[in-house]
């Protein structure tokens, strides 16, 4: 005998729950495979249920489109951090800032070597530093400022990385608690679905052949699946 088997996927459950809804309402009250109240439970819910999913999507289509954007900025960014610390250490090397101010940029006196700047995390943190750390030594005045790139020409690539940076993050978020809800929502849905199931298949139990049966059944969004040894 084939077994049935409980949608896995969100679209899968809103699929199944859209066939019982749908023949329901093709006919009255009287005629259905399932009970008034399960119907309307299912009808209801279907509503909130697509809307989460919608809801869901939308977030993540915002998330997506606004992450291929960024990622250009992502890679400006980087480049300007990186290609100032390179001058400020080569500056360094030939005696043009004192070796101590590296310190003032969060950086080790005796390491030339460019920090990792791989994660986006990286260059909010790098790029502050260096910011901040040329502004302390210029204020001091530790020698004459880092041009090729400017530390202005950095500080521009670096506020439109964060603008886009805080913004992902906000996105992450949003994306994040609208997947919570969708979540939320899955037991429910299989709960009504294995509810309706259960009463398609005793509404229709008697009828003969078989397979006449689960055509009938199948019309309610029942979904079976035949072992290897059947047809």
């Amino acid at each position: 005998m084939p077994y049935r088997r409980l949608p896995n996927t969100d679209l899968a459950r809103v699929r199944t729950l859209k066939s019982a809804v749908e023949r329901c309402e093709e006919y009255n009250v009287y005629n259905m495979a399932i009970s008034l109240k399960t119907f309307t439970e299912a009808r209801n819910f279907l509503l909130r249920f697509e809307g989460a999913q919608a809801y869901y999507k939308q977030c993540y289509d915002n998330q997506s489109k606004s992450s291929r954007k960024h990622q250009t900025n992502v890679k400006m960014a980087r480049l300007f951090i990186s290609h100032f610390i390179q001058v400020l250490n080569m500056s360094v090397l030939r005696s043009e800032i004192k070796k101590s101010h590296k310190e003032l940029y969060g950086l080790s006196a005796d390491n030339f070597n460019v920090p990792d700047l791989t994660s986006e995390s990286a260059i909010a943190e790098w790029g502050e530093k260096i910011i901040r750390g040329e502004k302390e030594r210029q204020s001091t005045g530790g020698g004459a400022p880092i041009y090729n790139p400017t530390i202005a020409k950095v500080k521009v690539h670096y506020d439109i990385f964060m603008e886009g940076y805080l913004r992902q993050k906000e996105l992450q978020s949003i994306t994040s608690r609208s997947l919570d809800e969708l979540a939320s929502m899955r037991d429910t849905a299989d709960d009504i679905i294995l509810d309706i199931w259960n009463q398609v298949e005793k509404k229709f139990e008697n009828i003969q052949p078989n397979e006449k049966r689960l055509d009938m059944c199948r019309e309610y969004g029942l979904i079976y699946y035949y072992r290897s040894n059947e047809k």
